[in-house]
């Protein structure tokens, strides 16, 4: 492997495609080799981040871009549609992938992870690459021990595919893992409009919303006797997550096996 690390895009012509491009190119240790986008098809990579062109231009083919680039680390942020599908074309090809696309069921992680320890490759599925986010999850998953009363609300912008979001699952996991399951509320309670009370998570409720103007929060609600914890994250912009992006694809290629969780790489 040479010194520096050869970086493929996938969903580079994306919002948060563009971050990572930038980021890329400006970090000396990395080398973008190659951006996929099913849009902007021949656009210089570089010219859409912002930054002075790069040569290297878009591309619709991933499989052919992974062989003639042959990139160290893929780094996804597409649809929940495309990202399981990319992911394996990467893994085939020996190229270790970083996803920050949520929506992967457990059985896709699992088959990925198998898939990832075949080839002795290491992979890493993020549903967040902010630090701050992470502190909140692993914050909110103590406060469980004490507080077993908890809701979950995430706010997300209108366009949003997936609710609740991968963040709010991995935050209701790593309680659940804390906390035994403890069905809250009146048990007699009734919505009297469907879903009023959220989706059922473990015993405790998950609330999405979905607003245009609205970037990424998430705040965890604890409740006890004359008390209450609420403690939150709120992200205004997508350069938020570029140091975590560059952490992990810098340490993914220590890893073997499909990491779920960018805290795993946080704390290594």
């Amino acid at each position: 492997m040479t010194d520096r690390i050869r970086v493929a895009v996938t969903g580079a012509a994306g919002r948060m495609g563009r971050e990572v491009v930038k980021m890329v190119l400006e970090d000396e240790s990395l080398e973008l080799v190659a951006a996929i986008s099913i849009d902007n098809d021949g656009e210089d990579a570089g010219t859409l981040a912002g930054l002075k062109p790069c040569g290297v231009s878009l591309t619709s083919d991933l499989e052919l871009a992974l062989l003639e680039s042959k990139p160290h680390v893929m780094v996804d942020f597409t649809t929940p549609a495309s990202a399981y599908g990319n992911t394996e074309l990467a893994i085939k090809h020996g190229v270790a992938p970083v996803i920050g696309t949520t929506g992967f069921t457990p059985e896709q992680i699992e088959d990925l992870d198998k898939q990832c320890r075949a080839k002795k490759l290491g992979g890493l599925i993020a549903p967040n690459f902010s630090i701050g986010a992470i502190l909140m999850m692993k914050f909110a998953a103590e406060a469980a021990k004490y507080f077993p009363h908890l809701e979950i609300i995430e706010y997300h912008g209108d366009q949003k595919l997936d609710a609740p979001s991968g963040t709010a699952v991995k935050t209701a996991e790593l309680i659940a893992a804390n906390r035994e399951e403890l069905r809250q509320g009146n048990p007699n309670e009734e919505e009297t409009i469907e879903g009023s009370r959220g989706g059922y998570y473990n015993g405790f409720r998950i609330h999405s919303v979905r607003l245009p103007g609205v970037f990424a929060q998430q705040e965890v609600i604890f409740g006890g006797f004359g008390q209450s914890l609420k403690i939150r994250h709120d992200s205004f912009e997508r350069a938020g997550y570029m140091p975590g992006v560059n952490l992990a694809v810098k340490k993914v290629l220590q890893c073997e096996g499909m990491v779920y969780g960018f805290e795993h790489l946080m704390d290594g």
